[in-house]
């Protein structure tokens, strides 16, 4: 009788095994690999390296949030009257951007703009890419020679020139960088292209010091020297602040109904502008003689 019993435990067993194994082996398996691909996804974008501010922390967090949720690249996205995912628009250039005003999502500067706007509880960034870069809110700037070595996550990465910075995204240290790519393409954690890459900026978002004013105008060329005839460094888009380290009489310029030979030194994008393009009067009131 033990003999049957057992022997018939034993076949219900087996049976009970044979059954199961298949699909439980599916079930189980197929979770733990996409855990694992989740978790790599988001261990990639993070905060990979020390030394980042709290504030720094946020934006990243803000942004690999994005990220998370599978939010699409769209040319123009983000650049609405508050930060966040709008609609796109077609780029004309980009054949692949056909579908983005169907597709809720980022550019490069919208999602810089919306990580730092959540990591500030403020629209500090409100921008294009160059806008961003050259932002009187800066804390520290890098050149392209430096390479990587003294960024800190949270810094923001650019690429074109001087006269045209076409492309922005926020490092997460270790080589790494979370960017709104390309259309066609969802956010992502790239590595670090060197090829063009222009600088990096550290974003100050505390309280503003330096001498700040508003230019007014448009398509205004700042100039590698107090001189019309040296050479052009980045346009103003329209009314920008900025910060002006000093000033000094050179060149006399005459532009929009007013001559003036006053020119202002902006340390955030090293040249000068005419003082005719800054508000308030001629020489201007609390900003010091430069000594260069």
């Amino acid at each position: 009788m033990y003999r049957r019993t057992g022997l018939i435990s034993t076949l219900i067993a087996l049976l009970a095994f044979v059954l199961w194994t298949p699909a439980s082996a599916a079930a189980s398996t197929a979770p733990a690999g996409a855990a694992v691909r989740a978790a790599g996804a988001d261990a990639a974008c993070a905060v990979l390296a020390p030394g980042a501010s709290a504030a720094a922390e946020r934006a990243i967090a803000a942004a690999c949030a994005q990220v998370a949720a599978d939010v699409w690249y769209t040319w123009g996205g983000g650049h609405g009257s508050q930060p966040g995912a709008t609609y796109g628009q077609v780029d004309p250039t980009d054949p692949a951007s056909e579908h983005d005003p169907e597709r809720l999502g980022f550019d490069c500067s919208g999602l810089v703009r919306y990580a730092y706007a959540q990591a500030a509880g403020s629209d500090i960034l409100n921008g294009v890419a160059s806008a961003q870069y050259y932002t009187h809110r800066a804390a520290a700037r890098f050149t392209a020679a430096e390479g990587l070595a003294p960024l800190l996550p949270g810094d923001l990465l650019a690429w074109g020139t001087s006269q045209d910075l076409h492309h922005i995204a926020i490092y997460l240290g270790a080589g790494k960088m979370v960017e709104a790519r390309q259309s066609g393409t969802k956010l992502m954690v790239s590595d670090v292209r060197m090829t063009g890459y222009f600088g990096a900026v550290r974003v100050n978002t505390g309280a503003v010091t330096g001498n700040v004013f508003q230019t007014w105008g448009t398509g205004v060329w700042t100039k590698a020297a107090p001189s019309t005839t040296a050479a052009r460094v980045y346009a103003f888009p329209r009314a920008t602040t900025v910060r002006i380290e000093c000033q000094k009489h050179a060149e006399s310029v005459t532009a929009e109904g007013y001559t003036n030979d006053a020119w202002s030194y902006l340390p955030d994008y090293k040249a000068w502008v005419t003082n005719i393009y800054i508000s308030g009067p001629a020489w201007l009131d609390g900003v010091p003689t430069c000594a260069f």
